[in-house]
């Protein structure tokens, strides 16, 4: 063998491993933003949960209740095209019925109140935080995707662009403020 072609060999062989450790990379950012989006739509459930849980317990005023009802309702049922809407909707109606800081504590000072509330406030609270976390995952795997060398080689195969999920997460003030 020529000196030439052992070397047109090994460059072929680092470019190959190159090349698959990027696949590989690209892969595992593929399962992190899927285990992101597992644990934001595990929060947006629970937080649905919870809100129509309260509105369903008796302690907010029967308007409050139907708004806080209907959102919950809305979001939970909501197919995947219409659920970051539906999930900004729910926060909307989260910050409405929890306004005011006395409305908070009308629902503390009822039976099962303070635990309803508490409850309510911690998944209010971790929503924004899986967001975060999943839109940083989706942020990674574009920047790598959008690479040249993976674009060419397209080393991502058949896996769906990856899509952040924009909504509405500021939670109401005055029940965030009571709980911390």
């Amino acid at each position: 063998m020529t000196p030439t072609l052992i070397w047109i060999i090994v460059a072929l062989v680092a470019v190959g491993l190159y090349l698959s450790w990027t696949a590989g990379r690209l892969d595992r950012l593929h399962v992190r933003m899927d285990a992101a989006r597992a644990a934001l739509d595990a929060q947006l459930l629970r937080r649905a949960s919870v809100a129509q849980e309260l509105a369903t317990s008796g302690v907010l005023d029967p308007a409050a209740s139907i708004v806080l009802y209907e959102a919950a309702h809305a979001a939970r049922q909501a197919e995947e095209e219409q659920r970051e809407v539906a999930e900004s909707e729910l926060s909307q109606a989260l910050r409405a019925v929890f306004a005011e800081p006395q409305q908070v504590e009308a629902v503390r000072a009822a039976p099962g109140g303070e635990e309803a509330a508490r409850e309510l406030a911690e998944a209010v609270r971790r929503v924004p935080m899986a967001r975060r976390f999943h839109n940083d995952a989706v942020g990674a795997a574009r920047r790598l995707r959008e690479h040249r060398k993976v674009r060419w080689f397209r080393l991502a195969g058949h896996a769906p662009f990856p899509l952040a999920f924009e909504m509405d997460d500021e939670p109401p003030a005055a029940l965030v403020e009571r709980a911390a």
